[in-house]
């Protein structure tokens, strides 16, 4: 038996996969690309919270690309945060070479803040 045959009359392209053909994709795979901590987390939010639209974006095949989409937005956001906020308190150079400690404190507030705010307008939405 062929591997693949064309069906002259549909012009459908059928591949054999064990003992049966079915219609052979020309589609291109699915772009693959890396989901961070930000996408995960919004992925078990919609596994939990919105099921028919998990469902939907899976069945779709846009949940990857959805999910990078996320990912990638988010991590965008929390990066302008943090440096919003930490020009906003002064918290620079000069205090990091001068006193570590409350440099380190100060900038874990910081990203403890804008990783709220993160998950508030982006993940749990």
């Amino acid at each position: 038996m062929e591997r693949f045959v064309t069906d002259e009359r549909t012009g459908l392209k059928y591949e054999l996969v064990g003992d049966y053909y079915l219609i052979a994709g020309d589609d291109e795979p699915e772009e693959d690309r890396p989901i961070g901590i930000w996408g995960q987390r919004h992925l078990r939010y919609l596994r939990e919270h919105h099921r028919v639209r998990y469902a939907n974006l899976l069945t779709s095949g846009e949940l990857n690309a959805y999910l990078a989409d996320i990912d990638r937005q988010a991590e965008e956001l929390f990066l302008r945060l943090v440096k919003q906020m930490a020009d906003a308190e002064g918290i620079t150079e000069t205090l990091k070479a001068s006193d570590q400690m409350e440099w380190v404190r100060r900038m874990n507030n910081v990203r403890s803040r804008a990783f709220e705010i993160v998950e508030a307008d982006i993940i749990y939405t």
